[in-house]
């Protein structure tokens, strides 16, 4: 935890917000990053979404059962989506999504955007051609070498 805090210091420096993510497996650091979506012009640049990024090309795989992922701050609904995707076994942060709020990094928003049926959201969304879109999943549906995940 003290080098995600140390990666979430040091990054304002470079630039970037005050988030640091490490991934650990077997009690040793396999990656470790921090916040760059101003950096990177990239939204999706979160401390966390960077260290999964960085643990699975160096373990060579997009399941990363046996490892921990330790935040400086409480996961967004992002992070924590892509922290389930990966299959992290355990989550730690410092920071909390109300600590994170009081600085100006509101999630609120999105909670309740989630909460909401996509006919109501903010963001104007409707489905489309799923008579169309139907036909990729039915194949990989009864696809027998897919890798599943």
């Amino acid at each position: 935890m003290r080098k995600a805090i140390e990666l979430s210091i040091k990054n304002m420096e470079r630039g970037g917000g005050p988030f640091g993510a490490v991934i650990v497996k077997d009690g040793e650091i396999i990656a470790a990053s921090a916040n760059s979506v101003t950096i990177d012009n990239d939204p999706t640049a979160h401390a966390e979404v960077n260290a999964i990024r960085e643990e699975t090309k160096k373990l060579g795989t997009f399941d990363l059962s046996g490892c921990e992922i330790y935040s400086s701050c409480e996961p967004c609904q992002m992070c924590l989506g892509a922290i389930y995707w990966a299959k992290i076994d355990s989550l730690y942060f410092g920071n909390t999504k109300k600590d994170a709020d009081d600085i100006g990094f509101s999630d609120n928003f999105i909670y309740e955007e989630i909460d909401k049926d996509y006919q109501h959201r903010n963001l104007k969304t409707q489905t489309m051609m799923r008579d169309e879109a139907i036909e990729a999943f039915n194949i990989w549906k009864n696809k027998e070498d897919k890798i599943e995940y």
